[in-house]
């Protein structure tokens, strides 16, 4: 049987659950700049990866909490995302399958927590200026589509 701590996110045995809050308050969103790998220092949605017995939902909570001060609610899932990072040798270092949730804020005050450097409130006109990743600046567009 695997345990748990045998498990590393670098080079994992198989794909990873992880979970992103798309938390959008009338034409803002959330973002935060990774302060761990993978994506060090790049923006990105809320998120992390799901505990043993966790659900997803209760997942994107307990992340948002962490990283961003924030207590939100779930209200829909908006993607599922598969991120793979390789390396130079082009092995996979990182490997997430992400249920990523449009959530809003029922409480707390924004401010960077855990794995986030910073946290922002950022326009849906302004995103442009945060170099996110293709599938994020995607995901976002879908959750404001929803709205």
């Amino acid at each position: 049987m695997i345990e748990r701590s045998d498990i590393s996110r670098e080079y994992p045995p198989f794909p990873l659950v992880g979970v992103g809050a798309l938390i959008i308050d009338d034409e803002r969103i959330v973002l935060i700049k990774r302060g761990r790998e993978p994506a060090k220092g790049e923006w990105s949605i809320p998120g992390g990866l799901v505990k043993v017995g966790e659900t997803l939902k209760d997942a994107v909570s307990r992340e948002t909490l962490e990283e961003t001060g924030l207590q939100v609610q779930s209200e829909t899932l908006v993607e599922l995302v598969e991120r793979i990072f390789r390396d130079d040798q082009g092995r996979e270092r990182y490997h997430y399958i992400i249920a990523d949730y449009r959530c809003r804020v029922v409480g707390g005050n924004l401010t960077a927590g855990s794995d986030a450097s910073e946290a922002l409130w950022v326009h849906q006109a302004e995103l442009h200026h945060y170099d996110l990743a293709p599938i994020t600046i995607e995901v976002i567009r879908k959750a404001f589509g929803r709205a």
